[in-house]
């Protein structure tokens, strides 16, 4: 059974920082391309940055560019999206994916 357990979220100030984290079972883990995914408030979904089964990085929102990283851990099984000098206008659920397979989403809210 494919999981994908998200842990990380909550509300930050802006200009702070926050890690969220995919914990991954049910699959290669190590041969899947992860994602991370955001969607504001009356907003389509995001796709925000992708890291492949290698290890290449891309990032496909402009706005996070310099800001967020994605990383992967092949040991362990886990995803984390490093998100620093957060703005309000990242307020967003955000969601871990592995092609068809979603996380729970975990709301990050940057407020003062």
């Amino acid at each position: 059974q494919v999981r994908l357990v998200e842990s990380g979220g909550g509300l930050v100030q802006p200009g702070g920082s926050l890690r969220r984290s995919c914990a991954a079972s049910g699959f290669t883990f190590s041969a899947t391309d992860m994602r991370w995914y955001r969607q504001a408030p009356g907003k389509a979904r995001e796709f925000v940055e992708r890291i492949t089964s290698s290890g290449e990085t891309t990032i496909f929102s402009d706005s996070v560019k310099g800001r967020f990283t994605i990383s992967k851990d092949n040991a362990k099984n886990t995803m984390a999206l490093q998100m620093n000098d957060l703005r309000s206008e990242d307020t967003a659920m955000y969601s871990c994916n592995a092609g068809v397979f979603w996380g729970q989403g975990t709301q990050v809210t940057v407020s003062s």
